[in-house]
């Protein structure tokens, strides 16, 4: 696949987010797809081809390496990749939905002698509110479930995030226990636990920038109630006065009424 093509995607949904969004990207090209390209394809390169076991049994040597790798490291990371990146895909169509909804409103009201508005309104930066938020944060939780998806899939599939040197296998139709070695172990190990480390860090980023947003929320809301309360309050105030106005006007009736018949 073209990590380019998915980069430019998300690049349209970094205009949107947030600073923690931005970060997140950031960590997720440079410090994962990159290192996984550069690095990582070619630490793995020879995974199969140097997987030797001490026996010249036919198909003993495949059957112990599906055995301890039943899927390529590389192959489930790019998975990863792909499951985490794709609900930021979705915040980019609802934005592009959105934008063509605005565009539609502005061609219907002034006709296609626009081209200034149109032009702002494909820079203009949504803010997220309304239903950009319920798609924005439901992202955000996607992106956190499939992360800790993929890291217990790791550890449950590698017993671990260690690369072991030496396993042994007696799997049919293998003669018996036979010893099998992996090649180049520690520098396996090394980026597994990179991968695993900005992994966390990007499960961090998404919490945080979860939070964030719960909270602003919970802010605008609680700024919209204080704001109709005190929208409300001269109104209250004006009924107390014209109802002690109308008590006043009444009173002088009653004492003017009752002077007049002493008067007669």
């Amino acid at each position: 696949m073209s990590w380019g093509t998915l980069y430019a995607q998300l690049g349209g949904v970094n205009k949107h987010s947030t600073s923690l969004g931005k970060i997140w990207l950031s960590v997720l090209f440079i410090f994962r797809i990159m290192i996984l390209v550069l690095a990582a394809e070619s630490v793995w390169g020879d995974e199969q081809s140097d997987f030797t076991c001490n026996t010249q049994q036919p198909g003993c040597k495949n059957v112990c390496y599906d055995r301890f790798f039943p899927v390529s490291h590389i192959r489930l990371w790019c998975l990863q990749l792909i499951f985490v990146s794709t609900p930021a895909l979705l915040v980019a169509m609802h934005v592009a939905y959105r934008k063509r909804e605005a565009k539609r409103s502005i061609i219907r009201a002034h006709g296609d002698k626009v081209q200034d508005d149109l032009e702002s309104l494909r820079n203009r930066r949504l803010s997220i509110t309304g239903p950009l938020w319920w798609t924005y944060t439901s992202s955000l939780f996607f992106r956190l479930l499939f992360e800790g998806g993929f890291m217990y899939a790791f550890y449950f599939v590698y017993d671990g995030f260690r690369m072991p040197r030496l396993v042994k296998c007696e799997e049919w139709p293998c003669p018996n226990v036979v010893d099998c070695f992996i090649s180049r172990p520690t520098e396996k190990t090394v980026f597994t636990i990179f991968m695993v480390a900005s992994s966390c860090i990007c499960m961090v980023l998404n919490v945080a920038e979860l939070s964030y947003l719960v909270v602003k929320a919970l802010m605008r809301c609680s700024r919209r109630s204080k704001n109709n309360h005190a929208y409300a309050h001269p109104d209250n105030v004006s009924k107390d006065k014209a109802f002690l106005q109308n008590k006043k006007n009444e009173m002088l009736l009653s004492s003017s009424d009752s002077s007049g018949s002493k008067a007669v």
